[in-house]
């Protein structure tokens, strides 16, 4: 899961951020609502945390402008603005949710799982799963009933995000901006690395998926041959 945070105040980003990942969030900053606007129409996030009050654009002109150009990201909007009939502004622009600061961060947290259940995503602590493989990213393992093995959290970002597009070819670009963020200075050479990994595991764990490579294309998760 990718979150994109729209906040100016640089250490309050930075600390959201690393609440996130604890939590095996991917996430990006953008320090100011232009910055913002343009990760959002480019990139491949699965929710927004999304301050008012920005630099270059404010959040509410952020907000109405990608709801215009029917970009459907959930959006938590984070302000200092705690008025009635600032929230329902807000909302009626489009936000999907509401939290004031100073919030707790166990309030964010549960806020984020809640936005990503109501979109309809898998979530980091639940298992995914594909034929006899599974995949449990809380608590970083992949195994089948024969066996289960420990996995690294980019190991299980890849394999999420695979299995989520299971019988869809991904092309290395999309995986790198998905994993690694866009604008990332990672080489795409890193995907096949990664890639490699997962498919010694998924041969270890005897599993009845596999990852095929779409030559000129991409990868993609699919159900083994017979």
């Amino acid at each position: 899961m990718k979150i994109l945070i729209v906040e100016d105040e640089t250490r309050l980003a930075e600390a959201i951020a690393q609440l996130l990942s604890r939590e095996n969030y991917n996430t990006e900053i953008a320090y100011d609502g232009e910055d913002g606007y343009e990760l959002l129409m480019t990139g491949d996030f699965d929710l927004v945390l999304l301050d008012i009050m920005l630099p270059s654009m404010d959040g509410m002109t952020l907000l109405k402008r990608i709801r215009e150009a029917r970009v459907s990201i959930p959006v938590l909007m984070l302000t200092a603005r705690n008025k009635t009939s600032e929230k329902i502004n807000g909302l009626d622009t489009g936000a999907d949710d509401y939290l004031a600061k100073p919030f707790d961060s166990g309030e964010l947290l549960a806020r984020v799982r809640a936005l990503l259940r109501r979109r309809g995503e898998i979530i980091p602590d639940e298992k995914l799963s594909c034929g006899n493989l599974w995949l449990d990213h809380r608590r970083l393992k992949m195994g089948t009933p024969y066996k289960e093995l420990t996995i690294t959290k980019k190991e299980a970002d890849l394999l999420e995000y695979l299995i989520q597009k299971k019988g869809l070819v991904s092309s290395k670009e999309q995986i790198t901006e998905k994993l690694w963020g866009y604008n990332s200075e990672m080489e795409y050479n890193n995907v096949e690395v990664y890639i490699s990994f997962l498919r010694k595991k998924l041969k270890h764990l005897e599993a009845d998926s596999e990852i095929k490579t779409r030559r000129g294309l991409g990868y993609c998760l699919e159900m083994s041959d017979v």
